[in-house]
């Protein structure tokens, strides 16, 4: 899978959890997003922590001996339920790669020190 085609995917995934939203006329009754999204941030963060927690397992697993595939589901449960996230507050996929692309080539370090500095300023001012 290329990379056009892995953002293609996320976008078309992002575009139907977006018509999921109760405010496009998502039916909770007949939709898992929808449900979510009506319940609110509790319902699909706590959905977000629990699928963190079972890719930490399942990456456990994989190094024991366990099912490397397990743990690409897992992956994909979270990144489903943390676009569920990112729609609710008017966020996508698109702005998660953007990110990444301003982060390439940074030391990841670097990175952290500049993230502690600028939080640092954040506080004095």
């Amino acid at each position: 899978m290329t990379v056009m085609s892995s953002t293609d995917s996320l976008a078309r995934l992002a575009a139907v959890i977006e018509s999921r939203k109760p405010a496009h006329g998502g039916d909770p009754e007949r939709s898992y997003v929808a449900r979510l999204l009506h319940k609110g941030p509790d319902a699909f963060l706590k959905k977000v922590g629990e699928e963190a927690t079972e890719v930490v397992m399942a990456a456990k697993d994989v190094d024991h001996g366990g099912d490397p595939h397990k743990l690409v589901g897992e992956v994909a449960d979270l990144w489903f339920h943390t676009m569920i996230a990112l729609a609710h507050y008017g966020l996508t996929p698109d702005d998660v790669v953007a990110e990444l692309v301003r982060r390439e080539g940074l030391s990841g370090l670097e990175e952290k020190a500049l993230r502690k500095a600028q939080a640092r300023e954040a506080g004095q001012a």
